[in-house]
């Protein structure tokens, strides 16, 4: 295929234009006067901010979206090859690029800054966008969130600085060709797709030998996995462990420091100045579903979110608000997030939530996979009241319910934290409206 087709083609048609990276694109193409079709299963809000931009989108997915118009179609690896307008498309002879491999395209002229890992990366991605910002090096961006200083996933910069959120899942990320490559940390996690930790450290491998000699790769050294990465290359590799973060950030948590640790070296890389970088990361709001403080109720209670749906980000998380909260009663309200996960971690989530003063777990959110009859939550929740020792442990059916529950703890001893890459972070959205 041309590398240069996204670049040319005038007419784009995206599948999945919703989702959180593809509508990023989508924004840029928009933005670049291009016209922009799509589609997705749901109008979201992010659908409807590019409908303003220009974007024409169906909801569902047809055959009739694809006309021979059409230059180029990008679409989500969650697509199926039997997806009508991915049929028809090929059937056409219309080029067709996964999300990721449209990240390739665009980084391949860029000075790519790609932050991976399995925890932390959205964050650290926003801290180094923000940082660029704040020292004038307009750089393009690409999140896995809404940043909460500038609430979108797409900032269009006119240098050629790219910093981009580069997922592991699938070997996504061996698409982009990164100058900087971050790795904030490896865990085993995706291992419905890796089976093993092992090939997940080769992935992580391939990715950091994918930076030229020149380049660098910014990880811990203290971590075992992410040294063995580290082992492997031929670029510069450079220690974030030892950096010391600001103490008077307005993000909460060690693993937010650790973030920062990660954002300060590549913007002390690319050389912006140390008192730049500490001010930008001190008055750095944080993104979207990443503990981010959605406000509090009428009758007081605070009202956090956070998209932890690993163990060691629910661990983290959990500790944060134990040591920032510590007179304050936590209810929380957790969705796991894919069978697979939930059967393979099982004793590490039971490990890990048994800290709140109250949990409520909602049904298993399966995305991309089939319901799986030997796990499920409620399986979940009696180990959990085995571990909790009379603590109030509920399988809560529905949003509604969770919402009827909630409502008795809302006053202003009471924090609620949703948790999860699901939608349990509408339970607070409701209580505070």
């Amino acid at each position: 295929m041309d590398s240069h087709i996204l670049k040319t083609a005038k007419h784009i048609h995206f599948i999945g234009i919703g989702g959180i990276g593809v509508s990023a694109i989508a924004r840029k193409f928009l933005l670049e006067k291009k016209e922009i079709t799509g589609s997705d299963a749901v109008i979201s809000p992010l659908v409807k901010d590019l409908e303003k931009l220009g974007a024409r989108v169906w909801q569902g997915h047809s055959a009739s979206h694809i006309s021979k118009q059409v230059e180029a179609v990008v679409y989500t690896k969650a697509v199926e090859d039997s997806n009508p307008e991915l049929v028809r498309a090929r059937a056409l002879g219309i080029p067709t690029v996964t999300y990721s491999q449209a990240l390739g395209i665009i980084s391949a002229d860029m000075y790519t800054i790609a932050v991976a890992g399995s925890h932390g990366k959205t964050t650290t991605t926003g801290m180094i966008a923000w940082g660029l910002l704040q020292a004038k090096k307009d750089p393009t961006v690409i999140v896995g969130s809404l940043l909460k200083d500038i609430p979108t996933n797409f900032i269009a910069g006119k240098s050629a600085y790219f910093v981009v959120e580069a997922c592991e899942y699938g070997r996504s990320f061996l698409d982009l060709n990164p100058r900087i490559a971050v790795i904030t940390n490896i865990d085993n996690d995706h291992l419905d797709y890796y089976k093993t930790k092992a090939n997940l450290i080769k992935a992580f491998i391939a990715f950091a030998q994918k930076v030229p000699h020149d380049g660098y790769l910014i990880t811990n050294l203290k971590d075992p996995d992410c040294a063995r990465v580290a082992g492997a290359v031929s670029c510069h590799v450079i220690d974030y462990s030892s950096i010391i973060a600001p103490q008077d950030a307005k993000l909460i948590g060690e693993h937010n420091k650790m973030n920062m640790r990660v954002a300060f070296s590549v913007l002390k890389t690319i050389h912006v100045p140390k008192g730049t970088i500490y001010k930008a990361l001190s008055s750095f709001s944080g993104t979207a579903r990443r503990l981010e403080y959605k406000g509090v109720t009428r009758k007081g209670m605070m009202v956090y979110e956070d998209y932890a749906h690993h163990p060691t980000e629910i661990a983290a998380t959990l500790r944060a608000v134990h040591e920032h909260f510590i007179d304050k009663k936590i209810v929380c309200v957790f969705q796991p997030h894919l069978y697979s996960r939930t059967k393979l971690l099982f004793k590490d989530f039971v490990k890990q939530l048994v800290s709140p003063d109250i949990v409520y777990i909602l049904p298993i959110y399966a995305a991309r996979e089939k319901k799986d009859p030997a796990i499920s939550s409620q399986k979940l929740v009696k180990a959990l009241s085995v571990k909790r020792k009379g603590k109030e442990t509920i399988y809560v059916p529905s949003y509604e319910k969770a919402i009827s529950l909630v409502r008795r703890y809302n006053d202003t001893r009471t924090l609620l934290l949703t948790m999860g890459a699901g939608e349990a972070y509408k339970i607070g959205d409701e209580l505070l409206k």
